[in-house]
């Protein structure tokens, strides 16, 4: 159990400011993560490692020379933002490009990817490696839908390696390419952790039995089975990896056998003495089947807050991985060999933060007054969500990681706090529900984070600063909001995510509007669709996000996202349809 926290929301924010108080000498803290403490003294590639918090030595363990040049750092199990991923970015470049590089996850795939293009905009290079290790969350024939666990350690060692020796962006991300290609990981899970001030863990397990497959976000295995012998689990580790080893995997090197990297990884209660044990019975077997160890590790190395479990990761070396293996590094968590880095001083003063907003866009004094009625409605759908918290976190932890309803209610939260600032600052409604959008989406981070996010800025950009929004203004708000989800999600009806709500919902408000009902019956009928439609996802089989691997799980509990988009919009609708009918605030 997690037991040493003060207000529970502020549980990463908190961390990720000791670790950087205690590792001064290695990092200094920007917003959004962290980043070397020195500057190189000659342009390099930036490797930029991210994710969750929840996970150390994972992410910002692992910064320092001959590994990542910073790390992104999301709240608990929950992917950071896009503004994250580019203040961080913009504090760490240094003239040769950034890669970021992270698990498979749609939140963090959004989110970077985002970043990226944005960078991209401002004449800055990135590029982005995903990591698709763990064998049980895919067939091997959709390798590309796997997601990211402990090969993460794996991949981003050699690309910081590659980028320490100097290669230029192309050869660092191809290499880290190569190095996820070659790379496998198998685990189990033996208790489920346990999020600060929760009183009980995400997940139980049948007395007697470990969950075999598991994820690094509070996910349980994939399927139960009886707890077995240190030798049996080593057995099934062992052979479920090697079945999946690469076609080149027998390539012998000058002593006769293929070479490979292993890492017995603990995910953060798993006592290292245990780890021995199992190590024991690992070794043996590799080496029978044909293989030379190099450079093993056996800790903790990626981990997923106080859940019990280990996971074993493969990776098969050639000459110029092996390499990148070895060569030295020196981080908080992590050092091996001595190495001599030229570097030029700390970093400068500019963390990465962009400027300060200039004057608000031209706007009415109508739509100021609209969107004092849009900050109301934020707010009527922040104090929902924070009814709704835990149980929303109850029904995501059945197949995810646990984090949806804190993740919103963040979001919105921040959502609220940006709007009455862009409020006060004489924006009209357009101007106030992008602000919005954007604080959403920094603050609450994770898929959601960046759906909603994007959802509320196309809504304003929708509606504007000029015009106070009729019946049919409230209606192309919303399926703008849609569109831009549909177009950055990828999303259908049928994969049990919030567009299952979200669909009907809009298409329910855009066909009342056209018959001619008022906006409040419109309305209504809209969200009592959308309540349908979300309850009905309790008989789906998630196809999309974290869920997906533990899909039969699922089943027989709602989504998590439609759930809180229903509710959100049952929220918003008073304030918004009082303030369409007066044309001017309610």
């Amino acid at each position: 159990m997690t037991r040493i926290s003060n207000d529970p929301a502020d549980f990463a924010d908190e961390a990720l400011a000791g670790f950087c108080d205690l590792h001064a000498g290695y990092v200094r803290q920007v917003p959004g993560g962290a980043v070397r403490r020195r500057r190189p003294a000659h342009p390099k590639v930036a490797v930029l490692v991210g994710g969750g918090s929840g996970h150390y030595p994972a992410f910002a363990g692992l910064i320092g020379a001959g590994f990542a040049d910073g790390a992104v750092v999301g709240n608990i199990f929950t992917s950071p933002s896009t503004q994250q991923a580019v203040t961080v970015a913009r504090a760490a470049e240094s003239g040769a490009g950034v890669v970021f590089t992270y698990g498979n996850y749609a939140g963090d795939v959004m989110n970077f990817g985002l970043a990226s293009e944005r960078l991209a905009a401002e004449g800055i290079r990135a590029e982005n490696v995903l990591v698709t290790d763990d064998i049980a969350s895919a067939p091997a024939s959709e390798a590309e839908r796997r997601r990211g666990i402990a090969g993460d350690f794996v991949v981003f060692k050699a690309m910081g390696a590659a980028a320490e020796a100097g290669l230029d962006l192309d050869e660092v991300v191809r290499l880290g390419r190569k190095a996820n290609d070659r790379t496998r990981t198998l685990g189990a899970v033996f208790s489920g952790c346990t999020f600060p001030g929760a009183d009980a863990p995400l997940f139980a397990l049948p007395e007697g039995h470990m969950g075999l497959g598991l994820g690094i976000h509070g996910e349980p295995g994939l399927r139960d089975v009886p707890l077995p012998s240190a030798a049996e689990l080593g057995k099934a580790l062992v052979e479920g990896v090697l079945a999946e080893a690469p076609a080149d995997a027998r390539d012998e090197g000058a002593d006769g056998l293929a070479r490979i990297a292993v890492i017995l990884n603990g995910l953060g209660s798993t006592k290292h003495e245990e780890l021995f044990v199992l190590w024991a019975a690992v070794a043996p077997l590799l080496r029978e089947a044909g293989y030379e160890i190099v450079a093993p590790e056996v800790g903790e190395l990626v981990t997923s807050l106080d859940m019990a479990g280990v996971s074993l990761t493969v990776t098969w070396l050639d000459e110029e991985l092996e390499q990148l293996w070895l060569a030295p590094a020196e981080t908080p968590a992590f050092r091996r060999g001595s190495l001599t880095v030229a570097e030029s001083g700390e970093g400068a003063d500019d963390d990465g933060t962009p400027a300060a907003a200039g004057e608000a866009p031209p706007s009415s004094e109508a739509s100021r007054g609209y969107a004092a009625a849009c900050v109301e409605a934020l707010g009527a759908a922040s104090a929902r969500l924070g009814e709704l918290e835990v149980h929303l976190g109850a029904m995501d932890a059945v197949a995810g990681d646990g984090d949806h309803g804190r993740g919103m209610v963040r979001g919105a939260g921040a959502a609220v706090a940006a709007a009455l600032e862009a409020l006060d600052g004489g924006r009209g409604a357009g101007s106030v529900l992008a602000a919005a959008g954007d604080a959403w989406a920094d603050r609450a981070g994770g898929t959601s984070g960046v759906l909603w996010g994007a959802g509320l800025r196309a809504w304003g950009e929708a509606i504007g600063d000029l015009e106070v929004p009729d019946a049919a203004g409230v209606a192309a708000g919303v399926t703008a909001f849609a569109s831009r989800i549909a177009a950055l999600g990828g999303a259908q009806p049928g994969d049990k995510t919030l567009v299952d709500a979200l669909v009907p919902f809009e298409a329910e408000l855009r066909g009342g509007v056209v018959r001619g009902a008022g906006l409040g019956e419109a309305w209504e009928e809209a969200c009592r669709a959308a309540e349908e439609a979300a309850a009905a996802t309790a008989e789906l089989t998630p196809r999309k996000g974290r869920a997906r691997p533990l899909a039969e799980k699922s089943v027989g509990t709602p989504d998590p996202g439609a759930t809180s988009l229903a509710a959100v919009f049952t929220a918003l609708g008073p304030a918004i349809v009082s303030a369409a009918r007066q044309g001017v605030s309610a």
